[in-house]
């Protein structure tokens, strides 16, 4: 009986993934509320560390927003489309005795993509020589700049790299050597935009090295300015993609976690984390279910859990005001569309606002809708045919947006900006037919991000990354307010984006491991760019 609730007894879901696993209830039980890309991480991490793992997920398949998205014979990613630092994901797969490349198919992406700005394209490759001379031929001045970007970047890059790799629970964090070591390499009180004035002129040469802020859901002109580094480990490392999609990713980890003895349960939404005594005890379920646990961890977007997964009791730090008060990344507005046509337009393609300064403050300052507005369009199906059938495509449209503080009415006014949208990207590519071939659509609007998936304010990337809430200063991965609870996350130490949501679990995953004397392996150094 589960303690302080006196007549409820636990039942065991049957596993809807894993069936047939033996379970040894004396293992070290923990639960993961979420099956996103922290929660299948850390549950893959702690099953083979030799913990008793179950995930609850409330949709009816993993990944959360790294899932998979079907319409008919067409297959999209719901969220990332970019693979940025493979080699993270890599060692988490070597971490459990596994090989990447024995559950996932990988493609090099060479150009990485496409850039369109004011009737001039750029398209960037990953070979440093050939990268500055395709700089030099559209702007002649700034070649040399590139050297030095690429060069001082680096050296930021291997400095700040072992300090996304450790939690900062405690301010004496701060005194870490290898923070010590990064700190001059910060850039302290310059913006992304302003610090790569060091190295260019031409303002379109800087919207090609400053549009990754979009990854964080912030302006380039109030980013942190060590966020330049984002650009560096694509120029450096390269960008992939996961054929059949990156929600293979989080279909491949969900098999691992079956095969390390794991459960995840699907369709099974949970109502709340169980706290007694200042600790937490386990979660309640939809259907009133009650699971106890050793440790808890919230794969949950941070603020939809604080304001819906916790009774305010429990919380003296994330009050809902607090979480109200907190600065919020962008939203996003989603166009998949199946069309019955192939294009020969690149895997990735951006196209820049004509006013890309205007477009950036109406998303994050005066939080309206741009009639000139910046559009990401991902054509996976001339890289890879499992996402659309023979002769046809499936379309990702990504067009940043303000979050829901905005007041903006999407439900009037999603379809004319879904028209709008369209538009743009057939003045602006080679598509200049495309609404004549749309098969099958889904619109996802940031009012719908927030109701139907459960993000708050709509913010896909989780909170802002300014200073105020970075390091220590951001929601911990070892939560304040209760114990035996652990955070994983965009929403946490390091934030948010593929690569550092995996370190989030790894660091979360190390911290329950040490706390029951499990050994877990030290991270690897940062590999050299090939």
């Amino acid at each position: 009986m589960f303690p302080g609730d006196q007549g409820h007894m636990f039942r065991r879901i049957p596993n809807r993934i894993t069936q047939g696993t033996m379970i040894d209830m004396k293992k070290t039980h923990v639960v993961i509320v979420g099956a996103g890309p922290g929660g299948l991480t850390a549950g893959m991490l702690l099953a083979h560390r030799g913990f008793r793992v179950t995930i609850f997920e409330k949709a009816d398949n993993v990944g959360g927003r790294n899932a998979a998205l079907r319409l008919g014979p067409y297959t999209f990613d719901t969220g990332p489309t970019f693979l940025m630092m493979k080699f993270i994901l890599d060692e988490m797969f070597t971490e459990v005795k596994r090989n990447s490349a024995d559950y996932l198919a990988f493609r090099k992406l060479e150009p990485m993509y496409r850039l369109s700005f004011r009737g001039r394209t750029l398209a960037p490759v990953t070979d440093p020589e050939t990268a500055a001379a395709e700089i030099g031929k559209l702007f002649p001045d700034d070649a040399p700049g590139y050297g030095r970007y690429f060069t001082r970047e680096r050296d930021r890059f291997r400095r700040l790299y072992p300090c996304l790799q450790k939690p900062y629970s405690r301010l004496r964090d701060y005194l870490h050597p290898d923070l010590f070591k990064a700190v001059p390499h910060l850039a302290l009180g310059k913006s992304l935009h302003a610090n790569l004035g060091r190295y260019f002129t031409e303002e379109d040469l800087k919207l090609c090295f400053t549009f990754q802020a979009k990854y964080l859901g912030m302006s380039p002109w109030d980013c942190p300015a060590l966020f330049t580094i984002i650009s560096y480990i694509e120029h450096a490392y390269g960008i992939y993609h996961v054929m059949g999609g990156l929600s293979e990713i989080s279909e491949a980890m969900a098999k691992v976690i079956g095969e390390e003895g794991g459960q995840i349960q699907l369709g099974a939404p949970v109502r709340r984390v169980l706290v007694e005594n200042g600790s937490a005890t386990g979660v309640e379920l939809m259907n009133g279910e009650k699971v106890a646990a050793d440790e808890v961890i919230i794969n949950a977007d941070f603020a939809h859990s604080m304001t819906h997964l916790v009774d305010p009791a429990h919380l003296r730090r994330y009050r809902r005001e607090r979480i109200d008060a907190m600065a919020y990344s962008c939203s996003i507005f989603m166009l998949y569309l199946g069309i019955d046509k192939q294009y020969d337009e690149p895997h990735h393609h951006i196209l820049f606002a004509d006013d890309y300064r205007a477009n950036v403050d109406d998303m994050t300052k005066r939080k309206v809708i741009s009639e000139d507005m910046s559009v990401y369009v991902r054509n996976a199906a001339v890289t890879d045919d499992r996402t659309a059938p023979a002769g046809h495509s499936a379309l990702y449209i990504l067009v940043p947006a303000p979050n829901n503080t905005s007041g903006i009415d999407w439900n009037r006014e999603k379809q004319a900006f879904r028209d709008k949208v369209i538009r743009q990207v057939m003045r602006k590519t080679s598509m200049k037919d495309l609404d004549q071939h749309i098969q099958a659509e889904k619109i996802i609007s940031p009012a719908d991000w927030e109701t139907d998936y459960a993000v708050k304010f709509g913010a896909v990337f989780n909170l802002a990354h300014n200073w105020s809430q970075l390091l220590y200063f951001r929601p911990h991965n070892k939560f304040e307010d209760f114990d035996h609870c652990y955070l994983v996350g965009g929403g946490t130490h390091p934030g948010s984006g593929l690569p550092t949501i995996y370190e989030s679990a790894r660091i979360s995953s190390n911290l329950i491991s040490k706390r029951y004397g499990k050994h877990f392996p030290k991270p690897l150094p940062l590999p050299e760019a090939p």
